[in-house]
């Protein structure tokens, strides 16, 4: 506790407001240095877990993705989500992560790691992580994820009563004070979202695809007007609206037969269709998307265009003024590929 008061000679004079402020916030600083060698340990675990940030990132898509149930409802927009379904958003985030990295049970928090409690709190809206009374003390590991911005961010804080804001909401919950949020150890920040394709396509373009009349003919229309994009599983449920909506990608019927005389190739996530992408300058094609690209045989005026060769001939991105040519059948692959 800080003494408002110092001794000169006989007297006790007051300090000034703004040396008393000065004070507190030089012990608070000091207090934020101190070691803290708990939040260490879990922080170089952590990491050590996901060095990339991959599966951190894929949790936060795939549960924002549950959250919309495009398969059933259509949506593909957080706004269209319940009031109810908004405020389970933490919850779901929390068991997601303790599922992708096995996190034990916690003693007063929800998680234990390498033996120490940590509490878990996500919000979408940056700063807004709701603390509880009992987190003090504690800490907590921080997730935040915009569908909109596609980022999101991990962090671990020490959470300590004077850098929370006052609240008067029923259950007493807090907020960090954005003054304190630099205290906040970020394992990752600012970081890609895997895209939500729909959300962020042109209106004109995710309209027509929407009013395609079957799940077939409308993933056939998504993968004609989203080229040179990754497209995620979830993006071909929604569209697709159908139980079996990877088979309505693959060939034999599905849109990679039904687009390859328009020229278009639709490649996976097998290593063989990666090579392809890569070597096209396509993005790759991580674990349940796809890349689609209208391509067209190698001529000299394509220059020094990435290329490929496929069924005995070099094979470009085609341009707008490109004449239409028949697509090349992708390698066969299995499993293992």
């Amino acid at each position: 506790m800080l003494d408002e008061r110092v001794t000169n000679g006989e007297s006790m004079l007051p300090f000034e407001e703004a040396d008393i402020q000065a004070a507190k916030s030089v012990a608070l600083r000091s207090m934020a240095a101190l070691p803290d060698p708990e939040l260490d340990q879990v922080y170089e675990h952590v990491k050590a877990l996901d060095p990339t940030g991959r599966r951190f990132a894929a949790v936060l898509r795939d549960t924002i993705d549950q959250l919309l149930n495009g398969e059933v409802t259509g949506r593909y927009d957080w706004k269209t989500l319940f009031k109810t379904e908004k405020t389970h958003a933490g919850t779901l985030v929390e068991i997601n992560l303790q599922r992708e990295f096995r996190f034990a049970d916690g003693d007063a928090m929800d998680y234990q790691i390498v033996g120490i409690d940590v509490d878990c709190k996500y919000s979408q809206q940056f700063g807004g992580w709701m603390i509880p009374p009992e987190a003090v003390g504690h800490l907590c590991l921080l997730a935040w994820a915009d569908d909109y911005r596609s980022r999101w961010s991990i962090g671990l804080v020490r959470i300590r009563g004077e850098w929370l804001n006052t609240g008067n909401n029923r259950d007493l919950k807090l907020t960090i004070k954005a003054a304190h949020r630099d205290k906040i150890h970020w394992l990752w920040r600012n970081e890609p979202l895997p895209e939500n394709v729909l959300l962020h396509m042109d209106a004109a373009d995710r309209n027509a695809v929407l009013a395609a009349g079957s799940g077939q003919q409308r993933l056939n229309e998504l993968f004609r007007r989203v080229q040179r994009r990754r497209i995620g599983r979830n993006v071909v449920r929604t569209v697709a609206q159908q139980k079996d909506y990877m088979k309505r990608v693959r060939g034999n019927g599905g849109s990679r037969s039904a687009l390859r005389p328009e020229g278009i190739l639709i490649m996976g996530d097998y290593a063989s269709h990666r090579m392809i992408a890569g070597r096209l300058g396509l993005p790759l094609p991580e674990e349940g998307e796809f890349v689609s690209a209208r391509v067209t045989p190698y001529r000299p005026q394509h220059g020094d265009s990435p290329r490929v060769s496929l069924d005995g001939k070099e094979w470009v991105l085609a341009q707008p003024h490109d004449l239409v040519v028949p697509a090349p059948a992708l390698p066969s692959h299995t499993r293992g590929d």
